[in-house]
């Protein structure tokens, strides 16, 4: 893990989990113990405006409620020289990984996967805010079902059409960009997402996208054109309608999430099975490879300097301290939020200890068997 950070604001890492086109993302504890995914932010992403649109989407971010879908969104520092943002950590593969692994899933499995993502998507859309990156990358597929991740970074895909070009992004991110976004017109609606959500479906049951090609550009061109109609084949009679609706060409054409959330529990219960029964099912066949990052890798720190030096700090989220007035975003309106304008970068962190002395003793005796977790 050489030139990886021992530190991101008051995580400790512990290793890198993977890279890609928006940055890294690292396996981190906080100051009580806790396993958490950092992501730290592509130097070449930043200006004001995006880091003040971080700020505010980071600040709705941490009102989604009411799924099991999400993960969480704990923190994030828009004005580090990095952004960085922590989200609960979810063991697992990704549902590309899964397809990829071990082939297509079985149409009950798709209904299930669809009636769930749709619900962890209408919780965010409640919250005001948009994926606009949703792709079988960003779900990950574990003990409790799948999980979306990645939700708090729509500040950085709004960005211009040339990010599209940066390596380890264009491919899984344009192969499933509805024809609006590919266009150029990155400022999208909810029915960006219903399209994305009909690409990870189409994948998860075919493995393959609706639209393909060699160059990110030719990808992008195809989108955009409305006499080319998306690659359905081997899509399940009874799942065919619903995708080709959610990968209609116009935004106005697609269903609304409770559209879909309805038609793959009608297909599940054609099938003969409880939304329960049939998430059970789910969770056994993408669980059953043991696709679970392994916790047994050193930490890029001993466990006990961690609990030594973590439970002995006295910080709060950068996202809550006084802060000065941020610039003019031009962007669609946004829920109204508790005042937390931009936070100037010397400012200094104060508040209550993140971590007791009792909960460091009791890590102590947790881990005292095997330090490196």
């Amino acid at each position: 893990m050489t030139g990886s950070p021992t530190r991101i604001g008051r995580y400790t890492v512990a290793w890198e989990l993977g890279s890609g086109g928006m940055g890294e993302v690292y396996l981190a504890y906080s100051p009580g113990g806790d396993p958490v995914a950092v992501k730290v932010i592509r130097s070449d992403k930043l200006d004001p405006v995006t880091r003040a649109r971080f700020e505010k989407e980071a600040l709705i971010a941490r009102t989604v409620i009411g799924t099991n879908r999400v993960a969480r969104f704990l923190d994030a520092d828009p004005f580090a020289d990095r952004p960085w943002l922590a989200m609960e950590y979810v063991a697992g593969r990704t549902l590309l990984a899964c397809v990829d692994s071990d082939g297509e899933l079985p149409l009950l499995m798709v209904a299930s996967l669809g009636a769930l993502l749709a619900e962890g998507l209408s919780a965010v859309h409640a919250a005001g805010l948009v994926h606009r990156d949703l792709k079988p990358q960003n779900i990950i597929m574990g003990t409790e079902g799948p999980m979306i991740i990645d939700f708090g970074l729509g500040a950085f895909m709004d960005a211009a059409k040339e990010t599209l070009s940066h390596s380890g992004m264009i491919i899984g991110t344009v192969r499933c960009m509805p024809p609006e976004q590919a266009s150029g017109h990155p400022k999208v609606t909810p029915a960006a997402d219903v399209y994305a959500l009909g690409t990870v479906l189409l994948y998860a049951a075919t493995r393959h996208y609706p639209y393909d090609g060699h160059q990110w550009e030719a990808v992008a061109m195809q989108i955009a054109n409305p006499e080319i109609g998306p690659d359905l084949s081997g899509v399940p009679e009874g799942l065919k309608a619903l995708l080709a609706a959610m990968l209609a060409h116009t935004p106005e054409g697609r269903p609304s999430l409770a559209a879909v959330a309805d038609v793959c529990a009608d297909l599940i219960r054609v099938a003969g099975k409880t939304p329960a029964a049939a998430r059970l099912a789910l969770i056994d066949r993408t669980t059953a490879a043991g696709g679970e990052v392994p916790t047994n890798e050193p930490l890029s720190a001993s466990f006990e300097k961690l609990i030594d030096e973590q439970a002995a700090l006295t910080v709060v989220s950068p996202l809550d301290a006084p802060t000065v007035a941020e610039p003019e975003v031009d962007e669609e309106p946004v829920p109204e939020l508790p005042t937390a304008p931009v936070r100037p970068k010397d400012r200094t962190s104060r508040g209550r200890p993140a971590a007791s002395q009792r909960v460091a003793g009791e890590l102590r005796e947790q881990y005292a068997v095997d330090p490196a977790l």
